[in-house]
């Protein structure tokens, strides 16, 4: 049972001074007189839910798409080090076979108890544009496959959370219209137009893949994919690593979509927490310098950052006050891929994630599942 004290608490639109209990891994109202208690002095601290990511490719040299337990648990365990306590990782462009492999894996995984949770996955290739492919492989690139997506989801026993299309290509409204009562559509990697985007977001996808990356610009009389988006409502995801996105690109998005929409993301890949040096993604080869991670082209190729990182640079650095960023690195993303309910909130009976942040955003304390790390 653990106790934590004294700290500013999220309240969904606020911090308050308050006092959280947690008991059996979930927040509860009180504590049993004289039970044996764990005691957190979050005094001079901010605590904040557990973040969740929900674009991310791997850590620590490992990959997701490596389809193994061991990459899984290893990148499971940094995320959960650095305050990601739920984690939806993505796929890259492959053929079916390797994908299958991939989701027979994840659906075998039993999260460690130092361990950030498997929640689902992001199926961000195969169906983009082979003309906005950006780190993804084209060899591999295919049109909207609904059969495909049903075996790839049946392999992952239902794991598959967010699945990515290019509207504009052959088949993509049929497998929007098909498949989105399952699943959240994601407009990623696309050429799409504003009216081919518009109709998408009507046949039923309501998200957006790395908002301002692979995909044409906002203009005045082609706004494109960003302006479909935001007519739509739709929940965009933004790379706030101070690479991929310029400051104020950041802040117009939050001002265009609004802080109950925004979705922070990583789109970490294997060279996040480790040195600079030569890595691969989905197969090509990655040069990292500091939080940059190239192709050998200088195509951006994921970054180096984890969402902590982003969050505190977004703060920081990018003006985004600070309950707006907490619900864009874990209230908007937990809702999201439907956790709403039990994660990326402080609310009684909602699972025990929860950072404790010093004034600075440094971390302090990682609790997951009412586990202290």
């Amino acid at each position: 049972m653990l106790r934590i004290t004294g700290g500013q608490v999220f309240t969904g639109e606020a911090f308050e001074e308050k006092t959280l209990f947690v008991c059996d891994g979930r927040i509860v109202e009180d504590l049993a007189d004289g039970a044996d208690v764990e005691d957190i002095d979050a005094r001079g601290c901010y605590v904040i839910p557990g973040l969740v990511d929900v674009h991310s490719h791997g850590a620590v040299g490992y990959d997701f798409c490596d389809g193994t337990h061991e990459a899984i648990d290893a990148i499971c365990r940094y995320q959960a080090s650095r305050g990601v306590t739920a984690y939806c990782p993505a796929t890259m462009t492959y053929p079916e076979e390797k994908l299958a492999g991939i989701a027979r894996c994840a659906a075998e995984h039993e999260d460690a108890d130092d361990a950030a949770a498997l929640v689902g996955i992001n199926m961000e290739g195969p169906f983009i544009s082979p003309n906005k492919v950006g780190a993804q492989n084209p060899a591999y690139v295919q049109c909207p496959d609904a059969g495909m997506f049903h075996r790839l989801q049946e392999a992952a026993g239902g794991l598959f959370k967010i699945v990515d299309i290019a509207p504009e290509e052959p088949g993509a409204l049929d497998f929007v219209k098909e498949v989105h009562n399952e699943v959240r559509i994601s407009i990623a990697h696309t050429t799409a137009t504003y009216d081919q985007a518009h109709a998408a977001f009507e046949a039923g996808a309501s998200h957006v893949t790395h908002l301002f990356n692979a995909m044409p610009p906002l203009a005045h009389r082609e706004p494109g994919v960003i302006g479909a988006a935001a007519d739509a409502k739709a929940t965009p995801e933004i790379i706030a690593d101070g690479v991929h996105i310029h400051p104020s690109a950041v802040r117009a998005a939050f001002k265009l979509f609004d802080d109950d929409h925004m979705i922070f993301v990583s789109d970490s890949m294997m060279a996040t927490g480790l040195d600079d040096g030569e890595y691969s993604l989905g197969g090509q080869a990655v040069t990292v310098r500091g939080n940059r991670a190239t192709l050998h082209d200088g195509t951006l190729a994921g970054s180096a950052t984890d969402l902590m990182s982003c969050f505190k640079i977004a703060v920081r650095d990018m003006e985004i006050p600070l309950v707006s960023a907490v619900k864009a690195a874990s209230v908007n993303p937990a809702r999201a891929i439907g956790l709403g309910e039990t994660r990326g909130n402080l609310n009684i009976g909602s699972v025990a994630d929860m950072v404790v942040l010093d004034e600075n955003l440094d971390l302090r304390t990682v609790v997951v599942r009412g586990r202290v790390l």
